[in-house]
């Protein structure tokens, strides 16, 4: 949201509100840094509304979005110029940006000495933007103390500000956010880690292992071996002697099952 700023490089108010010609108004003549002609820069980013030649060349100028009042208040915005001597540069609908110079001090009108007469009203523009107050003279609608509605900064310098207490806007610091500060780490060592020695095997002999001898069979005879003819093994079963018999005669033998008789 913008903060409308003092139109004006120098404050030099040479007429303040609530006297002179500006008696039941909340207008203010601002003359510059000296007697030559000044330009007035937009207090904020506006479109002029109304634009009135055939008296003093007065131009309305209403802010395009809310704005923030000093005392606080967030509202649009209308601010009327007067007495510049030539505007055919101006138009209706016109959109001016916060800063831009486009309005100059002058005499148009019924003025004696450069200057710019400035009035500021809350709120969008309305009806024809003015109206005649109770001494006779043309005033801007819904009118608001300058000091309410416009704001100061270092690139204004004050010359006389007829004891108005203007508030002052304070720059934002410039200096950037403190970066995080990058992690250390240790420091590596510049010699490579001592490496774990290979294994060492013990040393092998320089002369090959003793093999063990073959075995030795014991020397064939040059000549075949005779070979003797297996001989045959009889098992010859000599019969048991049950009887003898004295005489020739008949005789009985009683037997029993599974006995076997021999006879010779």
């Amino acid at each position: 949201m913008e903060k409308p700023l003092y139109p004006s490089t120098y404050m030099r108010i040479t007429q303040g509100y609530m006297m002179g010609t500006h008696i039941d108004s909340y207008a203010i003549d601002e003359a510059g840094k000296d007697t030559g002609i000044s330009s007035l820069k937009a207090p904020f980013t506006g479109v002029i509304k109304k634009i009135y030649k055939s008296d003093a060349n007065e131009v309305w100028l209403e802010s395009v979005d809310k704005v923030l009042y000093p005392d606080g208040t967030q509202d649009y915005m209308t601010i009327l110029f007067v007495h510049d001597n030539n505007v055919d540069n101006l138009f209706i609908g016109q959109v001016i940006n916060k800063g831009t110079e486009f309005y100059q001090e002058g005499v148009k009108g019924e003025a004696s000495g450069n200057h710019c007469h400035i009035e500021c009203g809350q709120g969008k523009f309305t009806g024809t933007g003015w109206h005649q107050n109770t001494k006779g003279y043309w005033s801007i609608n819904n009118g608001k103390k300058p000091e309410e509605c416009l704001w100061i900064d270092d690139s204004i310098t004050i010359i006389n500000d007829m004891g108005y207490n203007f508030k002052k806007i304070i720059p934002v610091a410039t200096t950037p956010p403190t970066e995080k500060p990058a992690e250390t780490k240790p420091s590596q060592p510049t010699t490579p880690p001592t490496e774990k020695p290979a294994e060492t095997k013990p040393s092998q002999p320089t002369t090959p292992p003793i093999e063990k001898p073959a075995e030795t069979k014991p020397s064939q005879p040059s000549t075949p071996a005779t070979t003797e003819p297996k001989k045959e093994t009889t098992t010859t079963n000599k019969p048991k002697l049950i009887f003898t018999c004295s005489k020739d005669d008949l005789y009985a033998i009683n037997l029993k099952k599974g006995q076997k008789l021999y006879l010779e």
